[in-house]
């Protein structure tokens, strides 16, 4: 028998909470929440690009393209709809919090405006420049190779820590600077210039300017890759994170597309939120988070949990499977997925069993190849779900 539930809850890959929903939608949803609570938000929207971003998913016969999202709106709708979402972002902020907006040489002067306007121009921090060497090479006019960040705060309280993206200075030896061992032991460099003697250390550290060279693109075949066609790489997000944040503070990203936030604040000890309207970005953030281990720590008895929510599905679904216990264990063998009458595999299973209307995940699969076995609870009526490539998702009771 089908059920449908609204909420999916994993005994790890958090701690955070992710919306299927589009940005503009989840906004009230979290300020009835969130309001005055979130340390930290980046911002990575539609450039205004005039394009539509695909996905293929899948191999071979099974591959399919899928939609990720339409960026096609008009310059005077793009704004009022930009504004309407920093609006918003300005109220879930706490004293201390801050916001980046990542955009390119299309909008980010007009978005500028905005957050002069929202946020203040005294709440200005930097244009941050992100430079890269990957994409193509122009020739009517210099080839463009950065983004550009734009970083406000919402009051002079605001919690930036740039020790801690500081980087050691190394025992690289510059403008011919003299080599010494201190007292301590400590390796150090020296040079006398107008009547100065100016030391550092080798330990000591080096801060990033406002222009951010050092970190790269993400090329085509880096581990780090999900195949989301505007993927930031993790370094990116951990130097944002890190700077602007302490651990155990509330980071969101209301365009989460392929998980990276999420991902970097789940490292870096920082809870998070995460807003995205396309299912590909809820099934990569799902894969990325359950491949995070969540272990408990000394002050913790359970790890991380990952909430994620979503409409209900009433997409037309059938499945075949098999039961089979042996030793006292249970288990289903998925064989065959229906999605509106097309046979389609699916693209993550898992099995666990429903409270309300949440599914507390169990065990899951989440590149699944049929058939494929999965555990069954011992103590509940056990239940499947399934979810298909462009984002149909189904749960069956088993009994």
């Amino acid at each position: 028998m089908r059920v449908y539930c609204t909420e999916e809850l994993h005994p790890s890959g958090g701690d955070g909470t992710f919306y299927l929903a589009k940005a503009e939608d989840a906004l009230s949803s979290l300020l009835s929440r969130y309001e005055n609570s979130v340390r930290l938000i980046y911002l990575d929207p539609p450039f205004r690009t005039g394009e539509s971003f695909k996905m293929k998913i899948g191999k071979g016969r099974q591959a399919q393209t899928v939609v990720l999202y339409e960026d096609k709106l008009d310059e005077t709708d793009y704004l009022a709809w930009l504004e309407r979402i920093l609006r918003g972002c300005h109220k879930l902020l706490d004293p201390r919090g801050s916001i980046y907006l990542h955009l390119d040489y299309r909008m980010s002067h007009k978005a500028r405006m905005l957050l002069d306007e929202i946020f203040g121009e005294s709440n200005f921090m930097n244009e941050i420049i992100w430079a890269y060497r990957s994409g193509g090479r122009a020739t009517r006019c210099y080839p463009r190779k950065h983004d550009t960040i734009l970083f406000y705060r919402k009051s002079k309280k605001v919690l930036f820590n740039i020790k801690a993206v500081g980087t050691p200075r190394g025992p690289e030896r510059r403008n011919h600077m003299k080599r010494f061992i201190d007292e301590d032991g400590r390796i150090g460099f020296s040079i006398r210039s107008n009547g100065k003697t100016y030391t550092y250390y080798e330990d000591s550290l080096i801060y990033p300017s406002d222009v951010w060279s050092d970190i790269e693109h993400l090329q085509q075949k880096d581990r780090e890759r999900t195949g989301f066609v505007t993927q930031k790489p993790e370094a990116l997000l951990k130097r944002i994170i890190a700077a602007s944040s302490d651990p155990g503070d509330l980071v969101l990203d209301l365009f989460s597309g392929s998980g990276t936030t999420a991902s970097a604040a789940t490292k870096l000890n920082r809870r998070f939120l995460a807003v995205d309207q396309s299912p590909v970005a809820c099934a990569l953030l799902r894969r990325r988070q359950l491949g995070i281990t969540s272990e408990p720590t000394l002050t913790e008895n359970t790890a991380h949990a990952l909430l994620i929510r979503y409409p209900a599905d009433r997409t037309p679904c059938e499945i075949q499977t098999e039961r089979s216990e042996k030793g006292g264990r249970r288990s289903v063998q998925l064989l065959k997925t229906t999605f509106s009458g097309k046979d389609a595999a699916p693209i993550y299973a898992a099995t666990g069993y429903v409270d309300g209307a949440c599914f507390h995940a169990l065990h899951t699969n989440c590149a699944p190849k049929l058939p494929i076995v999965l555990p069954l609870p011992a103590e509940h009526t056990p239940v499947l779900h399934v979810v298909g490539v462009h984002g149909e998702q189904a749960f069956f009771t088993l009994e």
